[in-house]
Order: structure tokens, then C-alpha cells, then sequence
């Protein structure tokens, strides 16, 4: 209004004008400010977003040393003061806690590859003179023999075949009126050429080390044995129908025994279920507390992620159940009085580390941030838990009352302070909303002892099928899905048994077939992965 507007305009204009003009003014720079703050805020967001972005694609992985623990129990923020008022028996340290003595490299362990290699088949491999080396080495003709100088060299031999051919001895009686056979004994798929031996290492090969079926018959191709594609597969999925589901129910069985489980889900896609192409399926994992003994873990293949299925597979249990902060899982809180859902302290974590990973390594004024001080009382939970995981359940659930509560109130007294000051947007405030949204249910862990304090076990659960299915993309048909979910229950159940996968599936797939299918299951408590009966053989030696 006022460009064309010279001096001497101006002061001729009367006083009423000159203040519009001054508040249209005023007002057009206030415009002007607002405008640039709210640039401001997206271009620190878009910021944010892309050094998040460049972190999630070429930065670390590990959520760990992203603070440093000695800052932990003296926190430059006020809720230092709130953790003290909180917890005043707190002890004072000791000064060897305070003052740790450095680290020292020790000496190399002698005879450990002794022992490393004790359970491996040894074939000695003789080194000697001959006589008219020693004659030329002792002209006399006089010595005698030291004990041997021994090292030891680790040998691969591939995988081979042999094929075992079975003679049945057949008796005719006089006049061959009665011909009598020799008992054969009970078969994998009888008539088929599969043994369990081999279906074993298709199982072992697919299931444990996450090479998809095409590749593991190109294998057997090396060795000069040609089995159709197709025919691998239906030995899978009956063998997995036929007899490995009847140990996946009776592990089933078992969940309503514990006091404590995880859940979680993954999705993937099956080619033939009668929807479009595209159309997501889920993975469900079940597994026992991190923090019980005999660990068992379940899958159970789904079309979709609603809540009904968890909601049945679950029914009739009763305890925690320890989850991510998926609806579904409230939904079942909130409905059930005999089923407690329990919070992940490491999701809560992700959202703050992330922040932590993205921001310039040489930005000093990260330290200061909320996201670093947030990340630094989670990674004080996480050491105290660490300090406490051997301890009995009595003396766990004392040292979390004591150590870990005051840090639980005082970590979320510190969010809701400092929530008002970030931007509900950026990185740190979806953050912040994340975890005051799921207090309640992270608050949890600090009731009952044996429920940890995240969902990471179902996690590692879930971690081999998740690495599988970016090698075989989809599956093909429903039934080799639920083939497959049975087919992963028994080998992260036998992995987390500290059991050698392939030959718990070879001990499953001989013992299983000599029971009928109507015979008292009771024969399968032998066959579980922490039976004191199992062989030797299935065992991995403890390091």
C-alpha cells in the first residue's frame, strides 16, 4: 500500500491513516513470520526425514552404545531429581562400581581347539620313516620311538547319497499254500523312495537355512541325483501333515501350561488362496516367556492379521502375553480378565534410537536432545535387566521394584514434561506419543517376574522365516503354507532347545511313523525337544 508512496506523501498523510498503515504493516510481517516458521518446522522435518531415510539404508544396525551407560544414573535433566525422590534408600555405589578396573586381554585358553573339535569323528592319519630312512638317519640301527608330534586339520565332505535296499526274506509253506514275509518295519510314506535321513536334510536345508526348494533339488543335481522339483514338495507337506503335526499339537498342548508367552506376525504372500494376486496372508508366532524354562515356538499360518485368530489360537489360556503395540492384542486385554498383555521396551527404543542413529556423528548437540536423554534411561532399564536375568524370580522382582520402577516413573514424567515442546510430527514426537500411548501396558513387565521386559524372543522366533521368504518370495498353496508354519515350529523349537535341527527332524521322522494314528499321543512327552530320552545325537554340545 504504501510503495508508490514518497516522503513527502507520507507527511501529509493525517494521523489516522499512518496507523493503518502501521498495523496493516505489522500484520503483514506477522503473516510473514508465521510463514517462515512453519518452513521452518518442514524443512526440519524433511531434514530429519531424509538423514533418517540415509541411516535406515546405509548406517548401523545396532541399538546399542548409541549413549553412554556411565551417564545414565546422573541424567542432565530434572528427572535426575525425580528418580532420587522417588527411590531414597537408594545406596550409595561403591567406588570399585564407580571406578571399574580396566580391561585386560588374556592369554589365549590352551587346548581350546581340543576341545572345540572333541565330538567330531577323527581319522588318524599315520606319518613314518621307513626302514632305510631310519637306517640312514641312525647308521646304528639304534633308536626308539617318542610319542608322535599331533595337529589336527578340519576336512568337508559334501553331501552324499546311498541308496539302502531293503530285502524282505518271503517263506512258502508246502505247496506254496501259505507264503509268509519277514516284518518290515514301519515306513516314512511307505512306497516312497524318501527317507528320513533325506527329508530331514530337505527340512534342515529349507526350514533352518532358508534355501528355497528349486535350489536345494539343483543341489542334489551337483551330486548326480535328479529329483522332480514337485516330488520334494509333496514330501514336505505330507511329511509335515502326516507326522510333525502330531508334535506341533502336542506343543500346542503345552502352551497352556506356561505362565508366560510372546506373539507377533509377519506377512507373506500365498500364490493359490483364492484372492487376488497380491493379497497379504500373516505368520503368527507364539512363543514361550523368554525367562521360563523349555522353550517352545509355534506358527500358525492366517489369511489375515485380524483379531480372530489370536483370539482363537489363544483361547482357554491363561497368563501375560508380551506383544508389540499392535491393536489386536488390546483388544484382547481389554476383553479378557485372565489374559494380560504386557508392552515391548525395545520398540519403545527403536523410536528414539533411530533419531540418535540419523543425527550428524559430529553433532555434539544431540546430547542434549530428548530423544538422547529418553534413549539413555531405556538402555539403563536394559542394563539392569541384564544384571538381573539370573537372579531367582524372588530376587528378580525385588531388584526391579528397587532399581528398575524409580527409571519406568521417572522416564515417563520426563516425556509428558518435555511433549509440549516438540513438534507432534518429527521423529521424536511420534516417538514420545508411541510410548506414553503404551504405558500401561510397558509398565507390565514390573508386576510378575518372569514376564521380560520386551517381545525380542518372538522376534528372534520369527527371524528365520523372515530372512526365508525374501529367497522364495511366496508361497504357493495354502496347504504349503500350513506345511510350512508346522515345518518352522519344530526347527526354531529344536533351535531353541540348543538341539541340532536335522537330526531332531531325522529322530522325529523315524520314531513318529511307528505309531498308528489313533494311538495315545502320551508316546510324543518322549519325543519333546527337552526330553531327558532324546539321543545324544540331537544334542549340541554346550560351549
Amino acid at each position: 500500500m504504501s510503495e508508490g508512496l514518497s516522503k513527502k506523501d507520507l507527511e501529509n498523510l493525517d494521523k489516522q491513516t499512518l496507523i493503518t498503515l502501521l498495523m496493516a504493516t505489522h500484520a503483514s510481517l506477522e503473516s510473514l513470520q508465521k510463514t517462515s516458521e512453519r518452513l521452518t518446522r518442514q524443512i526440519d522435518l524433511l531434514t530429519e526425514e531424509v538423514r533418517t531415510l540415509r541411516a535406515e539404508r546405509f548406517g548401523r544396525k545396532t541399538e546399542q552404545d548409541l549413549t553412554e551407560l556411565e551417564d545414565q544414573l546422573h541424567i542432565a535433566f530434572n528427572e535426575s531429581e525425580v528418580i532420587v525422590d522417588l527411590n531414597p534408600g537408594m545406596e550409595e555405589p561403591e567406588f570399585e562400581e564407580i571406578c571399574p578396573k580396566p580391561y585386560k586381554r588374556g592369554r589365549k585358553t590352551k587346548g581350546k581347539r581340543k576341545v572345540d573339535l572333541k565330538d567330531l569323528t577323527i581319522r588318524v592319519v599315520e606319518h613314518t620313516l621307513s626302514e632305510e630312512e631310519l637306517l640312514a638317519a641312525f647308521p646304528n640301527g639304534k633308536h626308539k620311538r617318542l610319542p608322535d608330534e599331533v595337529y589336527q586339520r578340519l576336512e568337508f565332505h559334501p553331501a552324499s547319497f546311498e541308496v539302502i535296499e531293503h530285502h524282505v526274506a518271503v517263506y512258502a509253506g508246502e505247496g506254496e499254500k501259505v507264503i509268509v514275509r519277514a516284518n518290515r518295519p514301519a515306513d516314512l510314506l511307505r512306497n516312497s523312495i524318501a527317507t528320513p535321513s533325506l527329508l530331514a536334510g530337505v527340512y534342515n536345508y529349507k526350514f533352518v537355512n532358508s534355501q528355497p526348494i528349486h535350489r536345494i533339488v539343483k543341489e542334489f543335481e551337483q551330486q548326480e541325483v535328479y529329483i522332480p522339483e514337485q516330488n520334494v514338495c509333496r514330501w514336505v507337506n505330507e511329511c509335515s501333515d502326516r507326522y510333525l503335526k502330531r508334535m506341533y499339537e502336542r506343543l500346542r498342548e503345552k502352551l497352556f501350561t506356561y505362565h508366560v508367552i510372546h506373539a507377533d506376525e509377519t506377512p507373506v504372500e500365498v500364490r493359490k488362496d483364492g484372492r487376488p494376486a497380491g493379497a497379504k496372508s500373516y505368520m503368527w508366532v507364539y512363543r514361550s516367556g523368554a525367562l521360563e524354562t523349555n522353550p517352545f515356538v509355534l506358527y500358525d499360518y492366517q489369511k489375515t492379521r485380524k483379531s480372530d485368530h489370536p483370539r482363537e489360537f489363544l483361547k482357554g489360556y491363561k497368563g501375560y502375553c508380551v506383544t508389540d503395540g499392535f491393536q489386536v492384542y488390546h483388544s484382547l486385554d481389554k476383553e479378557r480378565d485372565d489374559l494380560t498383555v504386557a508392552g515391548c521396551w525395545a520398540h519403545v527404543r527403536r523410536g528414539f534410537a533411530d533419531v540418535i542413529k540419523a543425527s550428524l556423528k559430529d553433532d555434539a548437540r544431540i546430547r542434549e536432545t530428548v530423544s538422547y536423554k529418553a534413549l539413555q534411561i531405556i538402555q539403563m532399564l536394559y542394563h539392569y535387566e541384564k544384571l538381573c536375568s539370573e537372579k531367582s524370580p524372588e530376587e528378580r522382582q525385588s531388584f526391579r521394584e528397587k532399581e528398575c520402577a524409580p527409571l519406568v516413573d521417572a522416564f515417563f514424567a520426563y516425556l509428558k514434561e518435555q511433549q509440549s515442546s516438540i513438534a507432534p510430527k518429527s521423529r521424536t514426537g511420534k516417538a514420545i506419543q508411541y510410548a506414553l500411548n503404551q504405558e500401561s501396558y510397558l509398565r507390565v513387565f514390573l508386576e510378575d517376574p518372569f514376564v521380560p521386559i520386551d517381545n525380542n524372543a518372538a522376534e528372534r522366533g520369527i527371524r528365520t522365516f523372515c530372512l526365508g521368504k525374501h529367497n522364495w518370495y511366496l508361497i504357493d498353496t495354502v496347504s504349503g503354507a500350513q506345511a510350512s508354519a508346522i515345518a518352522y515350529s519344530i526347527a526354531e523349537t529344536a533351535r531353541a532347545n540348543n538341539l541340532k535341527p536335522y537330526e531332531y527332524f531325522k529322530y522325529l521322522l523315524e520314531e513318529i511313523p511307528k505309531h498308528g494314528e489313533f494311538e495315545d499321543p502320551a508316546f510324543l512327552d518322549d519325543l519333546l525337544p527337552w526330553s531327558d530320552t532324546l539321543p545324544e545325537a540331537c544334542r549340541k554340545q554346550k560351549a
